[in-house]
């Protein structure tokens, strides 16, 4: 039997046709030589997941999703997960959408709740739940450093600002000339101490003389403190004492009128005799001085002396 041409041509139409259902359908995540089951998630916001996202149970693929669309006006998202495993898990298990990074995308993985014994049939709906991938904690990391930056910024931008309003022109001019008078005592220490070692230098010799001076005095110093050390100075401050007890012995009995110095001190009555005699002295001289002649006779040829007579006054 001869093939004809038409022939051939339907042939490989034919197959064409069964690889496009075939890659489409595995592009969507199914494969149309495995038995699967397929459950239902409902989600509020799905996370970027996409058709043919793989789904894992403990880390190994068992299926992948097959289909995504909104189950009517009120914005829900129904995600239907083909399962080509037979492994059987429990009908409160969780479908938790998770990843998701700057290269890859969404990814799902149902987790098994074992205790629970009423296992998951084909078409049930589990429950769903979504965890942060690598870019949502990127995002939520850097929100709060993304403020501060800019509140750093802010902040920066105002200091500079003000930096800007004081160094003026005048306080520009000012700095350079301080700067330059700073330069300027640099340059005199650097030369003051250059001439001061100069002078160490030139006058070695003469210091070490000082200081061997200095510790020879340092040494004498050192003996007359031991000499005063060493001396009796307990017997000193002994004999110290007694004249003080003495001086103290002799200044009470002044004060209490004892001997010839206390009655002195403390007689009244001398005191008095002595002043009223001190002014019977002081008229006597004074009268010596005013009549002489009442105390002294003196005749050069013997001539009698003639009896005093007093003066009316």
């Amino acid at each position: 039997m001869k093939i004809t041409n038409e022939f051939k041509a339907g042939i490989l139409g034919l197959t064409a046709i069964v690889l496009v259902v075939f890659g489409y359908n595995y592009i969507k995540g199914s494969n149309l030589f495995e038995e699967t089951r397929e459950f239902y998630v409902v989600y509020d916001d799905v996370k970027g997941l996409s058709q043919s996202s793989e789904i894992t149970i403990s880390g190994l693929k068992v299926g992948s999703v097959s289909g995504i669309r909104f189950i009517d006006y009120s914005g829900k998202i129904l995600v239907t997960l083909s399962i080509e495993s037979d492994f059987q898990f429990s009908k409160k298990s969780v479908a938790k959408i998770y990843g998701g990074d700057f290269i890859g995308g969404k990814s799902m993985a149902i987790v098994p709740d074992y205790s629970v014994s009423e296992m998951a049939k084909p078409g049930d709906t589990l429950t769903g739940q979504i965890e942060d991938g690598l870019i949502e904690l990127v995002n939520e990391k850097l929100t709060p450093l993304q403020g501060k930056m800019e509140n750093a910024l802010v902040q920066i931008d105002t200091m500079i600002t003000n930096i800007n309003k004081v160094f003026d022109y005048e306080t520009r001019a000012s700095l350079k000339s301080s700067v330059v008078h700073l330069d300027q005592a640099l340059v005199s220490f650097r030369n003051t101490t250059e001439e001061a070692n100069t002078l160490v230098k030139d006058n070695k010799e003469k210091f070490s003389v000082t200081l061997d001076n200095f510790a020879s005095s340092s040494e004498t110093l050192v003996r007359i403190t031991d000499t005063i050390a060493s001396a009796n100075i307990k017997e000193s401050i002994t004999n110290l004492t007694k004249t003080l007890d003495n001086l103290n012995s002799v200044a009470q009995g002044l004060e209490k009128g004892e001997g010839t110095m206390g009655k002195f001190l403390k007689d009244e009555n001398l005191y008095d005799n002595l002043e009223a005699s001190s002014k019977e002295l002081e008229q006597l001289i004074q009268d010596m001085k005013e009549n002489p002649k009442r105390y002294v006779h003196f005749s050069i040829f013997g001539k009698k002396s003639k009896p005093y007579e007093s003066d009316e006054d």
